[in-house]
């Protein structure tokens, strides 16, 4: 679908994400992601009933599909239909889900997906080799796509834990949001840029096509950690259907929170709202007030003008691409990455 085309509602459907996208395309990807769906719930089933029940917990509550929806867009500029195309898809949910299990163990986490978390359901223990079940499952999957998709997956691997190991130790001497923006690249983006590498990768797309949606889709996974970020401040939990200001509540300094200790921008309370930021938020009265000052706080603008940022070098990559629907697909993306609800 060319750029004059692309607002022609007579050539539109509904893609992901409910965005207006080439309608051949939309149903392509609807048919794959069926595909990929089948296979995801034949992947976690296992002899042991009990290891397959917590296995499909996730899997049954739903989800985007975010990186799977990726990695079948980045396919259309090769063979979409190529072999290795929908369990590639897989291989990134799989270790998606994965992550989700040792997450919650790391967190305390009571809800998933609006379902009583793995490790509240069952144990700790259970959730954790759960989650190592599904990334073994992954490898199984991955040993058919070529010692490149291994390789490509592991190191990925690597910046998740490594990701994880900076979130946990903290910032040290290095600046806190230079480390934070680095822990959202390597606990986010790298997942979500091998869904771009590996699905253009294995239709056959050139190698610098490869290289250009591996580095978009890192950026948009950046931006969408960043959205998530200004959600949780700005959003009203009817549209997002999260609690506005969890990750105030929990301690977790995000950009928003970052951009007010560092002093950017100022507001009249800023002394106040700095000091709440340094303080426990779990009391409902100082989690009230240091939301409310911090949703006023030229901090949130800050933030925002950051996520287009990312949003707009992710858009600088892929205007270098072919002009065919899928890249009209991924650019809605980056707009919606920055007007999203939820």
């Amino acid at each position: 679908m060319s750029s004059a085309s692309a607002g022609d509602p007579s050539t539109l459907g509904a893609g992901p994400f409910g965005l207006p996208i080439d309608a051949a395309l939309a149903a392509a990807t609807r048919e794959r992601l069926t595909a990929v769906e089948d296979l995801l719930r034949d992947a976690v089933h296992s002899e042991d009933p009990l290891l397959t029940q917590a296995s499909r917990h996730l899997v049954e509550a739903g989800g985007k599909r975010f990186r799977a929806m990726l990695v079948l867009l980045a396919a259309e500029f090769g063979d979409p239909s190529a072999p290795g195309v929908v369990p590639a898809a897989v291989v990134v949910e799989l270790t998606h889900l994965a992550t989700l299990y040792h997450d919650d163990v790391m967190d305390e986490a009571t809800v998933r997906r609006g379902e009583e978390s793995a490790n509240i359901r069952w144990t700790n223990t259970v959730a954790i080799l759960t989650g190592d079940y599904l990334f073994a499952r992954a490898s199984d999957l991955l040993a058919d796509l070529g010692p490149d998709a291994v390789r490509i997956q592991a190191r990925a691997f690597a910046r998740l834990v490594q990701g994880q190991i900076q979130e946990t130790v903290g910032p040290a001497e290095t600046d806190p949001l230079k480390h934070y923006l680095q822990v959202i690249a390597d606990k986010t983006g790298s997942l979500i840029a091998v869904s771009g590498h590996l699905g253009s990768l294995l239709a056959g797309a050139s190698p610098a096509v490869v290289d250009t949606l591996t580095s978009a889709c890192e950026k948009i996974g950046v931006a969408f950690q960043l959205s998530d970020d200004i959600l949780d401040v700005a959003s009203d939990g009817e549209e997002s259907g999260k609690t506005p200001g969890t990750d105030l509540r929990e301690g977790i300094r995000t950009l928003p929170v970052h951009h007010v200790l560092a002093g950017v921008g100022a507001g009249p309370d800023d002394e106040r709202l700095r000091y709440l930021l340094t303080q426990d938020l779990t009391d409902d009265k100082l989690h009230a007030e240091a939301l409310a000052l911090l949703r006023a706080h030229p901090a949130l603008e800050a933030a925002r003008s950051d996520l287009r940022r990312w949003s707009d070098d992710a858009r600088a990559d892929l205007l270098s691409l072919p002009d065919i629907p899928a890249r009209d697909a991924l650019l809605a993306l980056c707009d919606y990455v920055i007007v999203r609800k939820n």
